[in-house]
């Protein structure tokens, strides 16, 4: 099968998108009823990946914990009702949040597990934008 001359592949048209990073002190938060999963960029922190707990006390040195890292901005899912008080507290403290709907991250390929969720979040979930 012979392709026509002047098209390009749509493999090639994919290698030319780039995504280009418009929040460098972001951060990703995957929401869970009974934790929430945390990814700071790499270069932040030893472990740029942390689970904190729903109490209240928890949520605090979450906020700590991303003011330490220089984190102004934030993207996390809007499951359920779970986000609300993380999202209080990142508000008070003055990080912006991007509340992200789930669906729009399920389709990057690979497993499914909630600490590449907040990675995902954290380097793609509203915190890069496509130029193409």
């Amino acid at each position: 099968m012979k392709r026509k001359i002047g098209r390009r592949s749509s493999q090639a048209k994919r290698r030319e998108r780039i995504l280009e990073k418009i929040h460098l002190n972001a951060a990703g938060i995957d929401i869970g009823s009974e934790s929430h999963w945390v990814a700071v960029p790499d270069d932040r922190d030893e472990g740029p990946v942390r689970e904190f707990r729903c109490f209240t006390h928890e949520l605090l040195a979450l906020a700590d914990w991303l003011e330490r890292c220089g984190i102004d901005t934030v993207a996390m899912e809007s499951s359920g009702v779970y986000w609300i008080p993380l999202y209080e507290i990142l508000e008070e403290r003055g990080i912006e949040v991007f509340l992200v709907n789930a669906r729009h991250v399920k389709g990057v390929p690979g497993r499914k597990t909630d600490i590449l969720d907040c990675w995902r979040r954290s380097s793609i979930g509203g915190v890069v934008r496509k130029t193409w």
